[in-house]
């Protein structure tokens, strides 16, 4: 497999539009990554328990989505990226058998730490799930050899 290069500072623009990605919400995905970042609410993985607290079902929790948010702008950036903040809003739940479909945009550049700045939405069946700014750390174009 090839590691995809990073992008450097000099190659983005504001206004760059990042590819999508989709990922489907199975019971598994949200159980499984609940219980692997140790959220043992029981809305994440138990769905009676869920229902009786108001829900329709177990739904995705906070520590996920950022995973995913992470994810995604880092998949754009590339290896060599360094993510320096995230701040995510949670909106409408993430249940089993929806699809979340992640979308962003640079929306801000700061030249002297090479930061960029990604607005990111993520939106499934019921609306937003997610809505932020990931800042990004960028490296400089390498430098020609003589």
């Amino acid at each position: 497999m090839t590691i995809p290069p990073t992008r450097t500072f000099d190659a983005v623009r504001v206004g760059d539009v990042l590819p999508e990605l989709e990922i489907p919400l199975t019971r598994t995905l949200v159980v499984a990554t609940a219980i692997a970042s140790r959220d043992f609410q029981d809305v994440h993985h138990d769905p009676g328990l869920a229902a009786e607290r108001g829900s329709p079902d177990v739904f995705m929790n906070i520590l996920t989505t950022n995973g995913f948010v992470d994810r995604f702008v880092t998949s754009w950036a590339g290896p060599a990226a360094v993510v320096k903040a995230i701040r995510i809003r949670l909106g409408a739940p993430n249940y089993p058998g929806d699809t979340m479909v992640l979308s962003g945009e640079v929306t801000g550049k700061d030249e002297p730490d090479r930061r960029v700045q990604v607005s990111v939405r993520g939106e499934n069946g019921l609306g937003a799930h997610v809505t932020g700014t990931v800042d990004v750390q960028l490296p400089g174009t390498p430098k020609e050899s003589a």
